[in-house]
């Protein structure tokens, strides 16, 4: 129990910073926009990964010459763009007056959160490197790894569909341009340490 208990608080901590994937899932949350399709992506693509890091697979991936340039140059890329496109929708404003009005594809929102997710070389960083290394310090690996993936599915949940308690606040259009403002300098913050890191 100790070790499932050490997992939960590990990677809860992780996820819980503001980063594209968090920014993302809120917003389909205010929408409510294939908020369930969003959240399984993320919860289930973070199972995969802290499966692999418990399984001992970090270490192979730090052997791969160049991946982890290739994987930080392609999400910066990818975050520059997403960061542009709602700094875009900040400047124009008036696209998204009611919360509840999404007008977004389940092909489109599930490409995007998979892309925030598997382009993020931070992603593996946490979920492979960093909680496979901390579960090797466990007898019982596979009871910590199941704690880092429910901490996942709990945030992920809380995230997406706790998000409607805000509902109110983003019937307002000007709402709407802060959020987008303070998403697209995020992605772009994320983009620039990457970069620079």
């Amino acid at each position: 129990m100790q070790a499932g208990l050490a997992g939960f608080a590990l990677g809860f901590s992780l996820i819980l910073a503001i980063g594209a994937q968090n920014a993302f899932v809120l917003r389909q949350g205010l929408r409510r926009e294939h908020v369930l399709a969003v959240v399984l992506v993320c919860a289930i693509s973070d199972a995969v990964l802290v499966a692999a890091g418990v399984a001992g697979f970090g270490a192979l991936a730090e052997m791969v010459p160049g991946l982890e340039r290739i994987m930080r140059w392609g999400g910066a890329a990818f975050l520059l763009w997403y960061g542009f496109s709602n700094l875009r929708a900040a400047w124009r404003g008036g696209e998204v007056l009611e919360a509840g009005e999404g007008t977004g594809s389940l092909a489109r929102a599930v490409l995007t959160c998979l892309a925030l997710t598997w382009l993020n070389p931070h992603v593996y960083l946490d979920t492979v490197v960093l909680l496979g290394s901390v579960s090797a310090q466990y007898a019982d690996k596979l009871q910590f790894g199941a704690g880092a993936v429910l901490a996942s599915f709990v945030f992920f949940f809380s995230l997406g569909y706790g998000a409607r308690v805000l509902a109110p606040v983003f019937r307002r259009p000007q709402s709407w341009r802060v959020l987008d403002v303070v998403v697209g300098l995020t992605m772009w913050a994320i983009a620039a340490k990457l970069l620079l890191g």
